[in-house]
């Protein structure tokens, strides 16, 4: 009496749940026109690196009466050599400049000149050479790449007891697409920032990408779990039915878990200051986009996969 109870639950269930599957021609299409305009962007504009990729000077310096203009700032400083200055306003009076690396004699004479135009107060130098820079930037590379290997082969080995209809390992590869799908995105969006508004890519927008990673590959992997679960349970008679109940069951704690952390990151971005705007901005890029591939790219990719090699050996 029991099992036919449950039975009855599970094609009530079956019935009301929403088919994410079948529409899945139109996430990838969404999917690809964002992946494509973030690669012409990257191959167009490029991303703009800050000093400590690339090496050069940064002071921080608060004025205790008024701020000069961006302007002022950078026509006093034009007669030292300093290259490209970005003049960048952090609160109310305060300035955080950058330009090519100085050594201590022009630092004094940068800090004289700025005290002409007004009073100040400085509150940090820092010099960054270019070869730690680009050290810094290969480490960066590096750890990113691991992250993402890690992380599949961790997937590929967790699903290692299914085999049927789906293999193991490509589990790991779905999720190694999404993970690209979900790093791409934001990074997309920081090329067309850095041409246009002169952000840069620094240390906590680095940070923030790795952050992303695991967020995003948490997020899949419950829903990848679930389906594993419902595989144990109810057989592999209908892979794609599995998959679209599996992604019904989580869909709920998928968006409560993003909701609340984007109103975090959103506080961040609004209230955190200067110095988290842009790390906040690309958390919050990033984990919407791990919750779009969690739930429409990941998951419906291994249902295609399947299908394409079902056609495949039929045509054996």
């Amino acid at each position: 009496m029991a099992f036919i109870v449950n039975s009855k639950i599970q094609i009530q269930d079956l019935t009301n749940m929403f088919p994410f599957t079948k529409y899945s021609k139109i996430y990838y299409a969404v999917s690809g026109i964002l992946i494509l305009a973030a690669i012409a962007s990257l191959i167009v504009f490029g991303l703009k690196f800050g000093i400590e990729f690339t090496g050069g000077s940064t002071m921080e310096v608060d004025f205790t009466s008024h701020r000069p203009s961006n302007e002022a700032i950078s026509k006093a400083l034009a007669e030292f050599s300093l290259g490209d200055i970005v003049v960048q306003p952090t609160g109310s009076n305060g300035v955080v400049l950058q330009f090519k690396g100085i050594d201590e004699a022009t630092h004094q004479k940068v800090l004289t000149k700025l005290q002409a135009l007004a009073p100040l107060q400085e509150k940090s130098f820092q010099y960054i050479g270019p070869s730690v820079g680009q050290d810094l930037k290969n480490k960066t590379e590096i750890a990113i790449l691991l992250a993402l290997v890690s992380i599949t082969f961790y997937i590929a080995f967790a699903f290692r007891k299914i085999s049927r209809p789906v293999s193991s390992w490509k589990y790991g590869i779905t999720s190694l697409v999404a993970l690209f799908h979900d790093v791409l995105i934001p990074v997309g969006v920081f090329s067309l920032l850095g041409h246009f508004l002169n952000v840069e890519i620094t240390i906590p927008i680095i940070a923030a990408l790795l952050t992303i990673l695991g967020f995003s590959v948490h997020d899949t992997i419950v829903i990848f779990d679930r389906i594993r679960e419902n595989i144990l349970r109810r057989g592999v008679k209908s892979f794609d039915e599995t998959v679209d109940w599996s992604l019904n069951q989580t869909i709920g704690r998928s968006i409560s878990t993003v909701v609340t952390v984007l109103l975090v990151m959103f506080s961040l971005f609004f209230f955190g200051g200067e110095t988290l705007k842009y790390f906040s901005l690309a958390l919050i890029i990033g984990i919407t986009s791990g919750a779009y591939s969690s739930i429409f790219i990941a998951s419906p990719l291994l249902v295609s996969w399947q299908k394409w090699s079902e056609k495949r050996l039929a045509k054996r």
